[in-house]
């Protein structure tokens, strides 16, 4: 075999065999076959695509370039969640502690913001001292201690995941499904899980803006977990509008802790205690996602999700008090009110300028060296369907960067379009696959 040879057949709309793949991730991932060569791969391999076998093939690859985290020593279900990205979306700081709450065991590996979408690694950093770093022991510990710890990828896990990804940014072939599917599910399976359930996101502010795409890409990650003998539940769900009121990185915990203790109703809440539920059920805790959203609510009622949140927070190093007091994290230099500039009914919210304005306003990386601003981002007390009078506020924008702030704000006034004629409100929720 050679990678030349492998590459043709590729380039020529060949399916290649799994021996082929594995031998063609060792041979890049041990530094053998040079960058151009593997991003002539990508590149044979975005136009021609994988089939599910080939993708299932990739996956277990790139799986076992790295350790996988043994945790056969914990006795109970492993069950984790993957949201392919949105604007606002911080359910993971909801759904770990529900999760743990009700008896499963939640290993959470989770990302950085990507683009205009923001990231679990991100909003958790925000809170000071939470160690997202843990070594694969210590993040053992706290799982085995209190039912979920949330990581970030380290070293050991899938290392090859990392050097394509950086290859696919750099070679324009992000967005392939069997792509994305590997370099999802081999972070996911690697944790150990006997479980996960799945949110992909459609719409305006989703890396797949059609329900068409979310659907091939949840057949494709659905088809590759059970290639594995996993559990798995996926839910295509809107992103034609934030999710919750609050973007930016603090703002998004501050948000997780209002739902956590019971203060909210919104969107948010409904999303999460759905996954919660899913999960749930995965973990033979409940007969039913419905049974399990039931309890996935009673727990956060209880109160018993943010005492768990406590004690996550507590064993991977960050302040309780910040957490049991909000009100003592720093504010912005600029804390700016948001201003209907119309009257009417929102008729559709431009979901990426939103996240694009919090980017520019410090909460995201604009270069991938840049340091995030953990306070900055926006508050948008907004959701498509509601009726607006003109001069109403809506909201606040909070930065430390005033050379930003008036194209933030023209960015935030025109994303909403406005309707005379009531518009409805947006089904979260729009297919649930087994």
């Amino acid at each position: 075999m050679n990678s030349l040879e492998i590459i043709q057949k590729k380039r020529d709309g060949e399916s290649l065999s799994d021996i082929e793949i594995d031998f063609l991730i060792k041979s890049y991932s041990s530094g053998k076959i040079p960058d151009y060569q593997f991003a002539a791969f990508l590149m044979a391999g975005f136009l021609n695509g994988l089939n599910k076998r080939e993708t299932s093939a990739l996956t277990k690859s790139m799986l076992h370039s790295g350790k996988l985290v043994e945790l056969s020593s914990i006795k109970g279900y492993k069950i984790d969640k993957h949201s392919t990205g949105g604007v606002g979306d911080k359910t993971s700081l909801i759904i770990a502690p529900v999760a743990a709450s009700a008896g499963i065991y939640v290993p959470m590996i989770s990302g950085r913001g990507l683009g205009h979408t923001g990231g679990t690694l991100d909003k958790l950093e925000s809170i000071p001292g939470f160690n997202t770093s843990l070594n694969l022991n210590r993040f053992k510990y706290v799982l085995k201690k209190c039912g979920a710890a949330l990581i970030g990828q380290t070293k050991e896990i899938a290392p090859a995941d990392k050097l394509i990804y950086a290859l696919r940014s750099a070679t324009a072939t992000i967005e392939s499904v069997p792509f994305i599917t590997a370099s999802i599910m081999s972070k996911k399976l690697a944790e150990g899980i006997d479980g996960l359930v799945l949110d992909v996101k459609t719409g305006n502010g989703a890396f797949m803006k059609s329900e068409k795409e979310a659907l091939v890409l949840a057949d494709s990650l659905i088809s590759t977990a059970k290639s594995f003998k996993k559990k798995v539940i996926a839910f295509i769900t809107d992103m034609n509008q934030p999710l919750g009121n609050y973007i930016g990185n603090w703002l998004e915990v501050y948000e997780s802790l209002n739902v956590l203790r019971g203060d909210d109703s919104s969107d948010l809440y409904e999303l999460s205690v759905t996954l919660s539920g899913a999960m749930i059920f995965l973990g033979g805790k409940a007969g039913s996602i419905k049974e399990g959203t039931e309890k996935a609510k009673k727990i956060l009622m209880s109160g018993k999700a943010y005492d768990k949140f406590l004690e996550i927070v507590r064993l991977q190093g960050g302040d309780i008090k910040i957490i049991s007091n909000p009100d003592l994290y720093p504010r912005s230099k600029y804390n700016i009110k948001l201003y209907s500039p119309a009257s009417g009914c929102v008729k559709s919210i431009d979901t990426y300028m939103i996240g694009m304005a919090a980017l520019e306003l410090g909460a995201g990386r604009l270069t991938k060296d840049e340091v995030i601003d953990h306070k900055a981002g926006i508050i948008l007390n907004v959701k498509t369907g509601d009726h607006l009078t003109k001069d109403m506020i809506i909201g606040e924008i909070r930065t430390d960067k005033k050379n930003q702030i008036d194209n933030s704000l023209k960015r935030i006034y025109n994303s909403l379009e406005f309707s005379k004629v009531k518009g409805n409100k947006i089904k979260l929720i729009k297919k649930t696959i087994y």
